[in-house]
C-alpha cells in the first residue's frame, strides 16, 4: 500500500490523521486512501503504544467524519502546510 506513496506522503498522511479537523474524507480526496486504508497504514507505521492511542484518539470523533460533522466549515490550511 505503501509502496506508491513517497516518505513525505506518508508523513504527510500521518499528521492529517492525527490532526482532529482533518476529515478522513480529505485523506481520500488528496490521497485516494480510504479510511480503512489509513487504519492499516497507521497500524504499519507507528509504534503499537501510538496506534492504541490514536484508534481510541479517532474512534467516534465526528470531526474526523464529514457525514456526521455537526457542523459546515471551509477548506483550510495552515501556513506550514504545504500546498498541492
Amino acid at each position: 500500500m505503501t509502496g506508491d506513496l513517497s516518505p513525505d506522503d506518508v508523513g504527510r498522511i500521518i499528521e492529517m490523521a492525527w490532526e482532529d479537523r482533518t476529515p478522513f474524507e480529505a485523506i481520500v480526496i488528496e490521497y485516494g486512501l480510504d479510511e480503512g486504508a489509513v487504519v492499516a497504514l497507521m497500524r504499519g507505521q507507528l509504534k503499537p503504544r501510538s496506534f492504541r492511542v490514536w484508534r481510541k484518539r479517532v474512534s467516534g470523533r465526528k470531526t474526523k467524519h464529514l457525514r456526521i460533522r455537526g457542523f459546515e466549515i471551509g477548506r483550510f490550511r495552515c501556513p506550514t502546510q504545504r500546498c498541492r
